[in-house]
């Protein structure tokens, strides 16, 4: 086995690394073991953390999420010297406190500055808020810094501008060209939105490529997994030049399905299913093709698609009266679900798997996400795989 030291991290090869020198000490003075691999099909997947040797030798789809047979020691990662930024994935980025930038003031933005404000004082050391509107801006700055009880520690809450979007560790979308009004809604609502905020999404992933931006980049505009995919891809092109010099696949999460966690939570209470809160799950994208599970361990299938449908047609039954579904959003998939994952916590939210952005259970780290392993009824699976194929094909 070949042992190389990049950027400070140890890395094992069973072949050799063209123009990286050797090592020869010793390995206990790493916590954390770098696996190189060559797969050229999961190229868009550069560093994951390694739970099961099985997993190196799986395609780089949903057969990750199946438990394996053979654990390893925590601080094994995988390591995928295909792609050509690889040795950009080995730099360490943690930091005690982060800076947040957030963009989008409206009502699932200002809510979710609310939600970071009260609770991240721990781990967030200043959110910067950009909006279009100015006065959005100076109201919130005005207001949320008066946010303050004495022995508590809040993060300040500051003005940013077009230029300065990216000088933070972690950036918050939440801008929204359209949201139809209570009573005009025509299909999916989360799919009328897509195309426009593709469309914003884009222009701002041009401008951290530009920026060379390194930290997380997290999505919360609607619908999130299909944005994130659309995102990574045009922050990786150039003209119709797709060069890898954009956004690292890992950089990129969605924060949609935090709240249909807390939705599904909300029902099973109410029908009985109060092995939910322990063993239920919820798998797929922030809309229609939501998975919820009853349980992990004891599926029942009847009652985990009535309990679906529940969870999906919850936002419809608020608008039913008069009223638009942002606050739960902002905070369950936004504030909650965003701290966790600065936290190393497990929480919800969509990630790199395969050719799309999935939404599990997952535990984030600076060099990939550790992803909720099950073993799992096949009717489950099939149900999961249906719709993650269908993220994969949605154009």
């Amino acid at each position: 086995m070949n042992r190389y030291i990049v950027n400070g991290k140890l890395v094992l090869s069973n072949f050799e690394i063209d123009g990286e020198e050797k090592y020869f000490g010793e390995d206990k003075n790493f916590e954390e073991i770098f696996l190189c691999v060559k797969n050229h099909e999961m190229k868009d997947r550069i560093v994951f953390p390694l739970e099961y040797m099985e997993n190196l030798k799986k395609s780089d789809d949903l057969s990750q999420i199946i438990k394996g047979e053979d654990p390893l020691e925590k601080g094994v990662h995988a390591l995928n010297i295909s792609n050509p930024r690889w040795k950009d994935a080995l730099i360490t980025r943690k930091k005690e406190k982060y800076k947040m930038h957030l963009l989008g003031l409206g009502d699932v933005g200002s809510n979710l500055l609310i939600g970071l404000r009260l609770l991240g004082g721990d781990i967030l050391s200043e959110i910067g808020i950009y909006d279009l509107d100015e006065k959005k801006k100076q109201r919130w700055e005005f207001e949320l810094n008066q946010v303050y009880y004495p022995d508590e520690t809040f993060p300040k809450v500051t003005m940013i501008n077009d230029e300065n979007l990216f000088d933070c560790d972690i950036f918050v979308f939440c801008a929204s060209k359209f949201i139809p009004a209570v009573g005009e809604e025509k299909g999916d609502v989360r799919m009328i939105q897509y195309k426009e905020n593709s469309k914003i999404l884009s222009s701002i992933g041009k401008k951290a490529r530009e920026r060379g931006f390194k930290g997380i980049f997290a999505v919360v505009s609607d619908p999130v997994d299909h944005l994130c995919k659309s995102l990574y891809y045009s922050s990786n092109t150039e003209g119709e030049n797709f060069d890898y010099k954009g956004l690292m696949p890992h950089q990129i999460r969605g924060y949609g399905l935090g709240v249909m966690n807390a939705r599904a939570n909300y029902f099973s209470e109410k029908m009985g299913l109060h092995e939910y809160k322990e063993e239920g799950r919820v798998f797929g994208p922030h809309g229609k093709e939501l998975i919820c599970a009853n349980s992990i361990s004891n599926y029942d299938d009847m009652m985990s698609r009535e309990l679906t449908e529940a969870t999906v047609t919850a936002n419809l039954k608020l608008r039913e009266i008069g009223y638009k579904p942002f606050v739960a959003p902002a905070l369950s998939s936004g504030a909650l679900s965003i701290l966790k994952t600065l936290r190393g916590d497990w929480h919800y939210s969509a990630v790199r798997l395969g050719d799309c952005y999935f939404g599990i259970k997952n535990r984030y780290t600076e060099f990939g996400d550790y992803i909720e392993t099950y073993e799992v009824e096949d009717e489950l699976y099939n149900r999961i795989n249906n719709t993650y194929r269908g993220l994969i094909d949605f154009e």
